[in-house]
């Protein structure tokens, strides 16, 4: 350890705190990095190897790394016979984003959206990697027919056509009186496409007609007989259909309908990133394909895995390893030297006192949302946010940390408003708007509340204080202890709160 009367000098620190980096909160930004941070825990062996189909988590605890990771692992999966396949643009603007403005009507319309859509992207592999059986080719065949196989169009574009599809042949509310129908068919004269969705009669077999969960299934033997497997998987749900409550609930009961469908396919596999509190709206009113749902897991983060997490970025800092003279793998060995390191960067608590908490459970308890659940998201962005803010004390010419420690206590403080301020108006504003006013009402109020103060904050009677109160429980923000309702320390510096009880006031 480096002595007081040694230790380096402030442009020193300065320039090392510069050079330091704990990566970014959000895994879209650090693509390139991910392989390096990442920790292969027996969650992520168990979706490698294929025995998961559904990643549920809260938002910002790791499913889009996951999901990145398993991108990039795209040869090693081929070589184990594994097709993957992304059925959402992994950045930028989601394919689906274009359905905001005219989108499906109904939870059916959106099922078949889903179910050839899928298929499409189904065809458009087989041809890329040659799948030629014969039920590879009539798959891409009734696919082209129907417009719905265009090699160069995008994501957004296959699911236009496949809306447009939809739209005229198997919607019955779209299809236009002129529109002569066959009496022994059921379907319209002149139909160029044949895809249905329910199964036929024998006249409508011998007339050409198929359905999707036929494909589906020919999609299926066609891959076995090729010894492949086809991975459609896709990520950020959340953001593709979060314009609407009621266009989130339609798709996303839909997906999970259709994946039930196929559930007794082997070789076509639906491959699902989804937030818990998602999965927790679709299926609150009762969602009866939810029993079917048994290969899936929950994303969770206990402490050592967290200070885990915190360890593998700043090792991947080359000059904090020269500075505090650590082997990485050494290092990473041993949860004991983890936290040594930690303590070597850190103070050892933040405010002072006997029954005062060290600052690493300091900074799990500041990022805690009202479940009680510290997500990688806000501990990285804290990470960063304490970085910037140290630097600027240190131009400011405030005291430097003794010895070798790198951060203040001051400059740890000083980091956790930023992350409060981001989490509270970029997710909980952004994401229940109609909710905006009732937090925003609390700004500088106490951190505990009855129902009466919410009442006279709010100016309603306690029943519907009760009831709102209740709806930012479910979100997160309000943390409920006996019968008053608690602000998790995340949200209180945006909202410039202060500790003590409404009730005493």
């Amino acid at each position: 350890m480096v002595s007081d009367t040694t230790a380096p000098g402030r442009a020193d620190k300065r320039e090392l705190l510069q050079t330091v980096t704990f990566g970014q909160r959000v895994a879209e930004e650090e693509i390139e990095s991910l392989e390096s941070y990442f920790v292969e825990t027996d969650q992520w062996r168990r979706i490698l190897a294929g025995d998961i189909d559904v990643v549920f988590g809260p938002k910002g605890s790791g499913k889009s790394a996951i999901y990145f990771l398993l991108l990039a692992r795209e040869n090693e999966l081929f070589d184990r016979g594994i097709i993957l396949t992304a059925a959402e643009n992994p950045r930028g603007t989601p394919a689906f984003r274009d359905l905001v403005e005219d989108p499906p009507t109904s939870e059916g319309e959106f099922r078949a959206l889903w179910k050839l859509y899928l298929l499409s992207l189904v065809g458009t592999q087989f041809r890329e990697y040659e799948v030629t059986t014969p039920g590879s080719q009539r798959l891409v065949r009734e696919l082209e027919a129907a417009g719905l196989l265009d090699e160069t169009a995008s994501l957004s574009g296959t699911i236009k056509s496949v809306l447009h599809y939809v739209r005229r042949w198997l919607m019955p509310a779209s299809i236009e009186g002129g529109i002569q129908i066959d009496p022994t068919t059921g379907m319209p004269v002149g139909m160029v496409g044949k895809i249905t969705l329910a199964e036929h009669s024998r006249e409508q077999r011998t007339a050409g007609f198929i359905s999707a969960d036929q494909l589906f299934g020919i999609a299926d033997e066609a891959l076995g007989q090729q010894g492949l497997k086809l991975w459609l998987v896709l990520d950020r749900l959340d953001v593709a259909f979060a314009e609407t409550r009621e266009l989130e609930q339609n798709a996303l009961r839909a997906l999970f309908r259709v994946y039930v469908d196929n559930l007794g396919l082997e070789n076509v596999c639906l491959k699902i990133f989804l937030r818990d509190d998602l999965w927790k709206r679709i299926t609150e009113a009762g969602f009866r394909e939810a029993s079917h749902i048994t290969r899936d897991i929950t994303i969770q983060w206990n402490d050592q895995a967290l200070m885990n997490l915190i360890i593998r970025r700043v090792l991947q800092n080359d000059a904090l390893c020269q500075y505090y003279d650590v082997d990485q793998e050494t290092v990473l060995a041993s949860a004991d030297a983890q936290e040594e390191l930690f303590y070597r960067m850190f103070p050892d608590q933040v405010e002072p006192g006997l029954r005062r908490p060290a600052t690493f459970k300091w900074m799990l308890t500041r990022t805690q949302d009202g479940f009680g659940r510290t997500a990688p998201r806000e501990l990285i962005h804290l990470l960063e946010a304490v970085r910037t803010a140290q630097i600027l004390t240190i131009e400011q010419g405030e005291e430097l940390p003794p010895g070798e420690v790198l951060f203040s206590t001051a400059g740890v403080k000083s980091g956790l408003p930023e992350v409060s301020r981001v989490r509270l108006e970029q997710t909980l504003y952004a994401e229940y708007p109609e909710l905006k006013a009732r937090m925003e009402a609390l700004d500088g109020g106490k951190t505990d509340q009855s129902v009466a103060s919410l009442a006279r904050l709010w100016r309603v009677n306690e029943h519907t204080a009760r009831s709102v109160a209740q709806k930012l429980i479910e979100i997160g923000f309000f943390e409920q202890r006996a019968d008053s309702f608690w602000v998790p320390f995340l949200y209180r510096d945006a909202l410039n709160m202060v500790q003590g009880s409404a009730e005493i006031e």
